[in-house]
Protein backbone atom coordinates (compact mmCIF):
# COMPACT_ATOMS: atom_id res chain seq x y z
CA UNK A 1 0.00 0.00 0.00
CA UNK A 2 1.31 3.44 -0.86
CA UNK A 3 3.01 5.33 1.96
CA UNK A 4 1.12 8.43 0.87
CA UNK A 5 -2.09 6.95 2.20
CA UNK A 6 -2.34 8.06 5.81
CA UNK A 7 -4.10 6.08 8.49
CA UNK A 8 -7.15 7.83 9.86
CA UNK A 9 -6.26 6.74 13.38
CA UNK A 10 -2.69 8.08 13.21
CA UNK A 11 -2.63 11.00 15.70
CA UNK A 12 0.05 12.76 13.72
CA UNK A 13 -1.40 12.25 10.26
CA UNK A 14 -2.46 15.30 8.29
CA UNK A 15 -6.22 15.58 8.32
CA UNK A 16 -6.54 13.19 11.28
CA UNK A 17 -9.49 14.09 13.52
CA UNK A 18 -7.64 13.01 16.63
CA UNK A 19 -5.56 15.81 18.23
CA UNK A 20 -1.90 15.29 18.98
CA UNK A 21 -0.68 14.77 22.54
CA UNK A 22 0.53 18.35 22.82
CA UNK A 23 -2.84 19.67 21.61
CA UNK A 24 -4.65 17.51 24.14
CA UNK A 25 -2.47 18.75 27.00
CA UNK A 26 -2.91 22.35 25.85
CA UNK A 27 -6.70 22.25 25.41
CA UNK A 28 -7.70 19.47 27.80
CA UNK A 29 -7.94 21.67 30.88
CA UNK A 30 -10.23 24.11 29.05
CA UNK A 31 -12.53 21.29 27.97
CA UNK A 32 -12.54 19.80 31.46
CA UNK A 33 -13.37 23.07 33.23
CA UNK A 34 -16.03 23.97 30.65
CA UNK A 35 -17.65 20.54 31.01
CA UNK A 36 -17.65 20.80 34.79
CA UNK A 37 -19.07 24.35 34.64
CA UNK A 38 -22.00 23.17 32.49
CA UNK A 39 -22.67 20.05 34.58
CA UNK A 40 -25.96 20.51 36.54
CA UNK A 41 -25.57 24.25 36.03
CA UNK A 42 -29.10 25.24 36.98
CA UNK A 43 -28.96 23.10 40.11
CA UNK A 44 -25.76 24.88 41.09
CA UNK A 45 -27.24 28.34 40.48
CA UNK A 46 -30.41 27.58 42.44
CA UNK A 47 -28.45 25.91 45.23
CA UNK A 48 -26.00 28.81 45.61
CA UNK A 49 -28.84 31.36 45.70
CA UNK A 50 -30.82 29.33 48.25
CA UNK A 51 -27.73 28.80 50.41
CA UNK A 52 -26.92 32.53 50.36
CA UNK A 53 -30.50 33.46 51.29
CA UNK A 54 -30.56 31.05 54.25
CA UNK A 55 -27.12 32.22 55.38
CA UNK A 56 -28.14 35.89 55.43
CA UNK A 57 -31.30 35.12 57.37
CA UNK A 58 -29.18 33.48 60.08
CA UNK A 59 -26.46 36.15 59.85
CA UNK A 60 -28.82 39.07 60.42
CA UNK A 61 -30.69 37.26 63.18
CA UNK A 62 -27.44 36.84 65.09
CA UNK A 63 -26.36 40.41 64.28
CA UNK A 64 -29.59 41.90 65.66
CA UNK A 65 -30.01 39.60 68.65
CA UNK A 66 -26.61 39.45 70.35
CA UNK A 67 -27.11 37.60 73.65
CA UNK A 68 -23.93 38.97 75.26
CA UNK A 69 -22.20 42.35 75.50
CA UNK A 70 -20.43 43.34 72.31
CA UNK A 71 -16.63 43.44 72.32
CA UNK A 72 -15.04 46.18 70.23
CA UNK A 73 -12.13 44.77 68.27
CA UNK A 74 -8.77 46.49 68.89
CA UNK A 75 -6.84 48.21 66.14
CA UNK A 76 -3.27 47.25 65.24
CA UNK A 77 -0.54 49.34 63.59
CA UNK A 78 -1.29 47.55 60.33
CA UNK A 79 -4.83 48.96 60.37
CA UNK A 80 -3.33 52.44 60.25
CA UNK A 81 -1.07 51.50 57.36
CA UNK A 82 -4.00 50.37 55.18
CA UNK A 83 -5.71 53.56 53.96
CA UNK A 84 -9.39 53.85 53.23
CA UNK A 85 -9.95 53.10 49.53
CA UNK A 86 -13.41 53.67 48.01
CA UNK A 87 -12.53 51.63 44.90
CA UNK A 88 -12.05 48.60 47.14
CA UNK A 89 -15.84 48.44 47.42
CA UNK A 90 -15.99 46.64 44.07
CA UNK A 91 -13.42 44.09 45.19
CA UNK A 92 -15.36 43.62 48.43
CA UNK A 93 -18.64 42.83 46.67
CA UNK A 94 -16.88 40.61 44.11
CA UNK A 95 -16.91 37.93 46.81
CA UNK A 96 -20.49 37.09 45.87
CA UNK A 97 -19.34 36.06 42.41
CA UNK A 98 -16.09 34.51 43.61
CA UNK A 99 -17.73 32.09 46.04
CA UNK A 100 -19.74 30.63 43.16
CA UNK A 101 -16.66 29.59 41.18
CA UNK A 102 -15.69 26.51 43.20
CA UNK A 103 -19.15 24.91 43.30
CA UNK A 104 -19.62 25.92 39.68
CA UNK A 105 -16.58 23.87 38.69
CA UNK A 106 -17.46 20.74 40.65
CA UNK A 107 -17.87 17.71 38.36
CA UNK A 108 -20.48 15.67 40.21
CA UNK A 109 -23.53 15.90 42.43
CA UNK A 110 -21.69 14.04 45.19
CA UNK A 111 -18.87 16.60 45.17
CA UNK A 112 -21.37 19.46 45.10
CA UNK A 113 -23.29 18.14 48.12
CA UNK A 114 -20.07 17.49 50.00
CA UNK A 115 -18.83 21.00 49.27
CA UNK A 116 -22.13 22.48 50.40
CA UNK A 117 -21.99 20.55 53.67
CA UNK A 118 -18.47 21.73 54.47
CA UNK A 119 -19.00 25.39 53.67
CA UNK A 120 -22.26 25.26 55.64
CA UNK A 121 -20.27 23.91 58.59
CA UNK A 122 -17.82 26.81 58.21
CA UNK A 123 -20.67 29.34 58.24
CA UNK A 124 -22.28 27.71 61.27
CA UNK A 125 -18.94 27.83 63.10
CA UNK A 126 -18.57 31.52 62.27
CA UNK A 127 -22.12 32.34 63.36
CA UNK A 128 -21.55 30.39 66.57
CA UNK A 129 -18.50 32.58 67.24
CA UNK A 130 -20.67 35.68 66.75
CA UNK A 131 -23.34 34.28 69.05
CA UNK A 132 -20.99 33.32 71.86
CA UNK A 133 -18.67 36.29 71.48
CA UNK A 134 -20.33 39.28 69.76
CA UNK A 135 -17.77 41.65 68.28
CA UNK A 136 -17.84 44.94 66.39
CA UNK A 137 -15.50 47.18 64.42
CA UNK A 138 -14.38 50.29 66.35
CA UNK A 139 -16.48 53.33 65.54
CA UNK A 140 -13.43 55.39 64.54
CA UNK A 141 -12.50 52.73 61.99
CA UNK A 142 -16.04 52.14 60.73
CA UNK A 143 -16.74 55.83 60.14
CA UNK A 144 -16.70 56.78 56.47
CA UNK A 145 -15.25 59.83 54.77
CA UNK A 146 -18.19 62.27 54.28
CA UNK A 147 -17.30 62.47 50.60
CA UNK A 148 -18.33 58.84 50.05
CA UNK A 149 -20.78 58.32 52.91
CA UNK A 150 -23.74 58.87 50.58
CA UNK A 151 -22.34 56.79 47.74
CA UNK A 152 -25.08 54.32 46.76
CA UNK A 153 -22.86 51.28 47.19
CA UNK A 154 -21.50 52.29 50.61
CA UNK A 155 -24.91 53.44 51.82
CA UNK A 156 -26.38 50.06 50.90
CA UNK A 157 -23.50 48.15 52.43
CA UNK A 158 -23.62 50.05 55.70
CA UNK A 159 -27.40 49.91 55.82
CA UNK A 160 -27.37 46.14 55.42
CA UNK A 161 -24.10 45.06 57.05
CA UNK A 162 -23.54 46.93 60.30
CA UNK A 163 -20.31 47.03 62.29
CA UNK A 164 -21.18 43.85 64.20
CA UNK A 165 -20.35 40.20 63.47
CA UNK A 166 -16.76 41.32 63.03
CA UNK A 167 -14.47 38.54 64.22
CA UNK A 168 -13.83 36.21 62.51
CA UNK A 169 -14.48 37.83 59.14
CA UNK A 170 -16.76 35.44 57.29
CA UNK A 171 -16.01 37.45 54.16
CA UNK A 172 -12.39 36.34 54.42
CA UNK A 173 -13.22 32.86 55.73
CA UNK A 174 -15.49 31.97 52.80
CA UNK A 175 -13.05 33.54 50.31
CA UNK A 176 -10.19 31.47 51.76
CA UNK A 177 -12.25 28.28 51.68
CA UNK A 178 -13.19 29.03 48.06
CA UNK A 179 -9.60 29.77 47.06
CA UNK A 180 -8.34 26.45 48.40
CA UNK A 181 -10.97 24.52 46.46
CA UNK A 182 -10.51 26.52 43.26
CA UNK A 183 -6.77 25.93 43.49
CA UNK A 184 -7.32 22.18 43.82
CA UNK A 185 -9.87 22.12 40.98
CA UNK A 186 -7.52 24.00 38.67
CA UNK A 187 -4.68 21.64 39.52
CA UNK A 188 -6.88 18.57 38.97
CA UNK A 189 -7.85 19.87 35.52
CA UNK A 190 -4.22 20.63 34.64
CA UNK A 191 -4.82 24.38 34.33
CA UNK A 192 -1.72 26.60 33.82
CA UNK A 193 -0.14 28.54 36.66
CA UNK A 194 -1.43 32.02 35.61
CA UNK A 195 -5.00 30.94 36.48
CA UNK A 196 -3.81 29.77 39.89
CA UNK A 197 -2.02 33.10 40.37
CA UNK A 198 -5.23 34.98 39.50
CA UNK A 199 -7.11 32.89 42.06
CA UNK A 200 -4.56 33.61 44.81
CA UNK A 201 -4.47 37.31 43.94
CA UNK A 202 -8.27 37.56 44.04
CA UNK A 203 -8.27 36.09 47.54
CA UNK A 204 -5.62 38.56 48.75
CA UNK A 205 -7.51 41.49 47.24
CA UNK A 206 -10.76 40.46 48.94
CA UNK A 207 -8.97 40.18 52.28
CA UNK A 208 -7.40 43.63 51.76
CA UNK A 209 -10.75 45.14 50.71
CA UNK A 210 -12.44 44.21 54.00
CA UNK A 211 -10.05 46.56 55.81
CA UNK A 212 -9.82 49.13 53.02
CA UNK A 213 -13.60 49.72 53.11
CA UNK A 214 -13.54 49.71 56.94
CA UNK A 215 -15.85 46.74 57.37
CA UNK A 216 -13.22 44.83 59.35
CA UNK A 217 -9.94 45.26 61.16
CA UNK A 218 -6.79 43.23 60.60
CA UNK A 219 -7.46 40.86 63.51
CA UNK A 220 -10.83 39.97 61.96
CA UNK A 221 -9.05 39.14 58.71
CA UNK A 222 -6.48 36.93 60.42
CA UNK A 223 -9.16 35.03 62.33
CA UNK A 224 -11.28 34.65 59.20
CA UNK A 225 -8.33 33.33 57.19
CA UNK A 226 -7.55 30.80 59.94
CA UNK A 227 -11.17 29.63 59.97
CA UNK A 228 -11.22 29.31 56.18
CA UNK A 229 -7.94 27.38 56.09
CA UNK A 230 -9.07 25.00 58.85
CA UNK A 231 -12.34 24.10 57.15
CA UNK A 232 -10.91 24.23 53.63
CA UNK A 233 -8.10 21.79 54.36
CA UNK A 234 -10.42 19.53 56.34
CA UNK A 235 -12.91 19.49 53.47
CA UNK A 236 -10.21 18.63 50.94
CA UNK A 237 -8.81 15.96 53.24
CA UNK A 238 -11.99 14.26 54.41
CA UNK A 239 -14.65 15.37 51.91
CA UNK A 240 -15.21 14.35 48.29
CA UNK A 241 -12.12 16.20 47.05
CA UNK A 242 -11.66 16.82 43.31
CA UNK A 243 -9.89 14.01 41.44
CA UNK A 244 -7.47 14.20 38.57
CA UNK A 245 -8.88 14.50 35.06
CA UNK A 246 -8.28 10.81 34.37
CA UNK A 247 -10.15 9.74 37.49
CA UNK A 248 -13.07 12.14 37.06
CA UNK A 249 -16.40 10.32 37.44
CA UNK A 250 -19.51 12.36 36.74
CA UNK A 251 -22.86 11.58 38.31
Amino acid sequence: MSKSIERADDPGAIGSRRPTGSARSRDGWKTTLARHWRHRQWLKVIGICAFTWIFFMAYFHVLRNAPHPVTVMPLTPLDGWIPFEPAAFWVYVSLWFYVGIAPGLLPSLRALLGYGAWIAALCVAGLLCFWLWPTAVPSQAHQLDPAVANHAGFALMRGVDAAGNACPSLHVATATFTALWVQRLLAAAGAPWPLKAVNATWLLLIAWSTVAVRQHVVLDVVAGAALGVAFGLAALRFGPAPQSQAADQRL
